[in-house]
């Protein structure tokens, strides 16, 4: 970890809202006048759209452990890595683009699904800003984590997850309930392996927890919205929070532990602004000492 070049991610599996958390950072930026380098989980696959869909199914072959974008074998942890250092280093490195749909694609002249070239990023920014599902990976060949100066975790209860991605992509995608299914099974042992862990290793986590019924989430009708959930926030150092302030910030909220305070899911956004800001402002103040 670097004081003159930090690193800063957020860290969670699709469809855990970690797009939301995102664009709670970009105000944080905006308001702060920081100059960010913006780095999306998904530059960082190994393949492209049509090459993982024969990866996929090279490895499923006689009944092999399936790879899924969870995992290492579908994904450049050693880069992402490189670049973390590198960047902590000199505020430099190497990234792309993962062009997810026509609209993206269009201005490249290529095709959905495809990576743009790798470029340098451009000297003079503040901070790096990572999104996506390994911001504090772990495997046999690289460690992602021991180079973020924070690292945030947005992971909802298990069973919202898996909601939300059965919505996303039988809604937004066009995929069967069956075919969902199927992909969460395959991606289970990377997920256990490669995704769970991160959470032990993150700075802060918010964890959505729905105060409805999701105990099938197979069948669910609906996404649970955040005013029908509540946030619980788990802080690795308590002893550097203002719960008291937080606590008469924030309407409706109590801590449940000495570390962690639970917060109503509509003030969710405002608890990470509240949270966030000063942090990042403290990482930014050392970076100019």
């Amino acid at each position: 970890m670097s004081q003159k070049h930090p690193v800063i991610a957020v860290t969670g599996s699709s469809g855990a809202g970690t797009s939301t958390v995102k664009k709670s950072f970009e105000h944080i930026f905006r308001r702060e006048k920081l100059k960010a380098v913006v780095v999306e989980g998904d530059s960082f696959h190994r393949y492209d759209r049509e090459a993982m869909k024969k990866a996929v199914a090279e490895s499923e072959k006689d009944g092999g452990r399936p790879i899924s974008h969870f995992g290492p074998e579908a994904n450049e942890f050693e880069k992402l890595e490189t670049l973390f250092r590198e960047y902590g280093e000199n505020g430099s490195g190497q990234t792309r683009l993962y062009l997810h749909n026509e609209e993206e694609a269009e201005p490249w002249n290529q095709k959905p699904g495809t990576f743009t070239p790798w470029a340098s990023i451009e000297p003079g920014s503040d901070l790096l800003f990572y999104e996506g599902l390994h911001g504090g990976a772990k495997s046999d060949t690289a460690d992602v984590s021991k180079y973020v100066d924070l690292l945030v975790g947005v992971v909802p209860i298990v069973n919202l997850e898996w909601i939300q991605k059965i919505f996303r992509d039988t809604n937004a995608r066009g995929y069967s309930a069956e075919a969902v299914t199927h992909t969460i099974l395959r991606r289970m042992h990377d997920y256990v392996h490669y995704i769970t862990p991160q959470f032990s290793r993150t700075h802060i986590n918010f964890q959505r927890v729905p105060t409805v019924d999701t105990s099938n989430p197979f069948i669910a009708r609906e996404i649970p919205t955040l005013d029908e959930s509540m946030v619980v926030i788990r802080f690795r150092y308590p002893d550097r929070v203002d719960f008291s302030n937080l606590l008469t910030m924030i309407h409706d909220s109590f801590m449940s532990r000495r570390n962690t305070i639970v917060v109503p899911g509509g003030k969710m956004g405002m608890a990470i602004e509240l949270i966030l800001t000063p942090l990042i402002l403290d990482i930014v103040a050392k970076r100019d000492t």
